[in-house]
């Protein structure tokens, strides 16, 4: 009898140091995930330098050719005084009509509600866009991200920028909840 309690005390023993080690090692590796995704975030705004350096014009031309790359097909700059709000045109792979709104702002500016707005009224009554889309080289305000969500417009930020610059393609944002998803904080300028 003794024997076999000694037995029970020592596999309970064995069982208590495993289960936490497990949970340790599930602890590191939730952790190196959440390392590894801000590491992602940091390398794409990295990769974001030449974005901030373009004119305005040159950032529309550039994500046209984004969306040429995704498979996106018709696929025009539009943009330009009397745009009404769409700077880039196309049918996305599976033939749904795109219309984008482009802001090459500073990383340190935010897009607010009322650029949002002001897309929402014209992305799918003046243009027919099933799919209107606001991309920005900054980060978007709570009441921007909201609005958007409500009104079912996709936001690319500076950090889906970012990852749209490395190779995730566009399709992959179009389902975000955007009311969940991003950051409204301001990223601090280069020259403080």
């Amino acid at each position: 009898m003794g024997t076999a309690l000694l037995a029970v005390a020592a596999v309970a023993a064995v069982g208590i140091v495993v289960a936490r080690l497990v949970s340790a090692g599930r602890h590191e590796a939730q952790a190196e995930q959440a390392r590894l995704a801000e590491e992602a975030r940091r390398r794409a705004r990295w990769s974001l330098d030449a974005v901030w350096a373009m004119d305005d014009r040159q950032f529309e031309e550039y994500v046209a050719d984004l969306c040429r790359r995704d498979g996106c097909t018709d696929v025009k700059r539009v943009g330009g005084a009397g745009d009404l709000g769409a700077d880039v045109t196309g049918l996305l792979p599976d033939g749904r009509r795109l219309v984008i709104q482009c802001k090459r702002y500073a990383k340190h500016r935010t897009v607010g509600s009322r650029d949002i707005q002001t897309f929402n009224g014209t992305a799918r009554a003046e243009h027919g866009a099933d799919i209107p889309v606001f991309v920005a080289s900054c980060v978007f305000t709570k009441p921007a991200r909201d609005f958007a969500a409500r009104h079912r417009l996709v936001l690319v930020d500076v950090d889906l920028l970012g990852f749209w610059n490395s190779g995730t393609a566009l399709t992959s944002f179009l389902d975000l909840d955007i009311g969940r998803s991003g950051t409204n904080r301001k990223l601090r300028p280069d020259h403080e």
